[in-house]
């Protein structure tokens, strides 16, 4: 039987009394530094905030008078775009969740934005909460090791954190992609379009392998004629169907990589009368009132949701077992008006 190596003691959280005794100063001195109060030389105030940066010091910033290592009942939520429809529900499970446990959520958005992504959470871990739950917009967390080694709970869902060490709920990607694809070709489809978003994001990237191991298992050639990346929205979605439709070798099937550039596929091939296959990733509202029959690549997003705030507040709870990946299946759903 394989043993994981045990696990080191939690570091504990410095307090200003460890900056005092780094830097060689007086209590009251990093106070004043803290607060920004004056009467604090520039020599000193230099050895304050080197001893602060070299410790990972922070501020308690809801409750400075409270002992540094007391929790706040509040966790933070950080999404990449609140007006989504994914993440709205994954903030609703995740806000009746903390509300059991006595907790307030707070919720953010990073807009996509990797900067804006650190900074909200080096907020959110200054305002000493009691864990994170995060769908990463960045690829490098490193900036949390320091928060997470001395004691911060962090689960990252949909997506895997870069460069930490971390509890991850995820979707079987690949799985999924994999099932659409051979649905296609199980009803003889050769010529498929492949739409996808940016090949940057996690899921993106592993929804194409997923395309590409089951063409490759059947021996289909991955034609890069019928492949389309980058794309935005619905817009961009409907033009790239338009644009293959232009090709001396038409394609009969479509995948897409995400609700949104399925409803954009829906729209062209609507327009055109066009009878074409088409299967996408992620279900939608109302699509079972789509003006025509397709396949979704489904999955219980409350589930996603469930797990990942459950594990948290274990986390929260005690357990120290080692981090662990969690790996959500999907399935194919018929959707559409027959």
């Amino acid at each position: 039987m394989l043993h994981h190596p045990a696990k080191p003691p939690q570091p504990r959280r410095p307090t200003m009394v460890d900056v005092a005794r780094h830097a060689g100063v007086s209590l009251k001195t990093v106070s004043r530094v803290v607060n920004n109060e004056p009467a604090v030389g520039p020599e000193l105030a230099g050895r304050v905030m080197t001893a602060i940066s070299e410790l990972g010091f922070r501020r308690n910033g809801i409750a400075r008078n409270l002992r540094s290592q007391q929790v706040s009942s509040t966790i933070g939520l950080l999404i990449e775009e609140i007006a989504n429809p994914f993440y709205a529900e994954i903030a609703g499970v995740a806000a009746e969740i903390a509300a059991a446990h006595q907790t307030l959520l707070i919720t953010a958005s990073s807009e996509e934005d990797p900067e804006r992504e650190r900074t909200l959470l080096l907020e959110m871990a200054q305002r000493r909460v009691d864990g994170l739950l995060v769908v990463p917009a960045g690829v490098d967390h490193s900036f949390l090791r320091r928060e997470v080694e001395m004691g911060l709970p962090a689960v990252f869902l949909d997506r895997p954190p870069g460069q930490l060490l971390a509890d991850v709920v995820l979707l079987d990607n690949q799985g999924g992609s994999r099932a659409g694809i051979r649905s296609l070709l199980d009803t003889g489809h050769r010529r498929i379009g492949i739409l996808l978003g940016s090949l940057s994001v996690y899921t993106m990237r592993e929804r194409l392998a997923g395309v590409q191991a089951e063409l490759s298992g059947a021996g289909i050639p991955y034609d890069e004629a019928l492949v389309r990346s980058g794309i935005e929205g619905p817009e961009q979605a409907s033009q790239a169907v338009a644009d293959m439709f232009d090709l001396a070798d038409q394609p009969t099937a479509f995948f897409c990589a995400n609700n949104r550039l399925t409803l954009g596929a829906l729209q062209e091939l609507h327009g055109r009368g066009n009878n074409a296959a088409l299967v996408g990733f992620d279900d939608f509202e109302l699509s079972h009132l789509m003006p025509r029959p397709f396949t979704v690549i489904a999955y219980d997003q409350r589930e996603l949701a469930r797990v990942a705030t459950e594990q948290l507040f274990g986390r929260i709870g005690g357990n120290r077992s080692w981090p662990s990946t969690t790996v959500l299946p999907t399935h194919l759903v018929q959707r559409g008006l027959d």
